[in-house]
């Protein structure tokens, strides 16, 4: 496995200059799913729900369930986290996405129950309990029929993302917080969320990219968005047939201000987009040490970027969505 990725990652084209826009692709209609770790996972869960009509699946890794932090700052360190026996209460949580869709801030939840939901939490996971992540499988059953959901808790992860010959050891609670555990995450993630998907063979043909979020997000530097972001095109949609789209967002650290592409290269989701005909979007936040603060460059899932974070008002989630209508999503 490690030399077949090896030799695929060689065959790589050269990333686009960090200056360039994204392109305009042939992205099938009502294709897109969306992923993430850690705070990608709560990011993943925020843009599902906000625009619930365009995405049709989820696959969360290491997270709990949607508006979890309420916009406070401690019950996203406590409660969110490792949590308490019970897990974060969701009842509040239901209730205020009702109250959200009452005042068109997200879509309607019915547009939710069609979707297909992958959950995974690791075992050795000492950084999200795992009440937390049965807190998100308790969320998502008010919308969502079971039938339509998996929940994946018996590989021996710690916190982070699992993969199949990548990454540190599958119990390694350190950066990068990619992990080869022996199981492929972003497969069995995928191949979930689209059931028609083939194994991938050989060498990649495609082309990861760097693009210009500047392009794409509020010049407002406390929406904390990195200059570059990363996509990942198949050689055939390039050429313009017709594709998929899938948008993974990483986890705390897990940006490019810390690992460069190594997210996006490392996790596995290539190899299958490669062989699919998938377009899968990196999107990628900034550290900060000013206001807002965010050192660790996680996505706002407890209001540093406002009170609307989790809507459609939110900022980080609206320059997401810009960047895939700019990609014809």
């Amino acid at each position: 496995m490690r030399l077949v990725l090896a030799a695929g990652l060689v065959a790589l084209a050269a990333t686009a200059q960090a200056a360039d826009p994204l392109p305009r692709l042939n992205i099938l209609p009502g294709s897109l799913t969306v992923s993430g770790v850690s705070a990608g996972g709560y990011m993943a869960t925020q843009y599902q729900v906000a625009y619930a009509k365009d995405v049709i699946g989820a696959g969360i890794v290491g997270a709990g369930p949607w508006y979890c932090a309420q916009g406070r700052l401690t019950t996203a360190i406590n409660e969110c986290t490792k949590g308490s026996p019970a897990g974060p209460e969701t009842r509040p949580l239901v209730a205020a996405l009702r109250a959200s869709a009452d005042a068109k801030a997200i879509d309607d939840p019915s547009w939710i129950a069609p979707d297909r939901i992958w959950i995974f939490h690791g075992r050795h996971d000492r950084k999200i309990g795992a009440a937390v992540a049965d807190s998100l499988l308790r969320f998502y059953k008010v919308f969502v029929p079971p039938e339509r959901m998996r929940y994946e808790t018996q590989v021996m992860a710690a916190h982070g993302f699992p993969t199949t010959g990548a990454g540190g050891g599958c119990d390694s609670d350190e950066p990068p917080w990619i992990l080869d555990c022996g199981f492929d995450g972003a497969g069995e993630m995928l191949r979930f969320l689209y059931d028609d998907l083939a194994e991938p063979a050989g060498e990649i043909a495609g082309e990861l990219r760097s693009f210009d979020q500047a392009l794409y997000g509020p010049e407002d530097a406390g929406v904390s968005l990195a200059k570059t972001g990363f996509l990942f095109v198949p050689k055939d949609c390039a050429a313009g047939r017709p594709c998929r789209i899938h948008v993974v967002f990483h986890g705390c650290r897990q940006g490019v201000d810390d690992i460069g592409k190594a997210f996006a290269r490392d996790t596995g989701y290539i190899r299958w987009a490669d062989a699919n005909r998938i377009v899968v979007l990196y999107p990628q936040v900034a550290r900060s040490l000013i206001a807002p603060l965010n050192p660790s460059g996680c996505w706002d899932w407890w209001g540093y970027t406002g009170a609307g974070y989790a809507t459609r008002n939110g900022a980080q989630l609206a320059a997401v969505r810009r960047m895939l209508i700019a990609l014809g999503g």
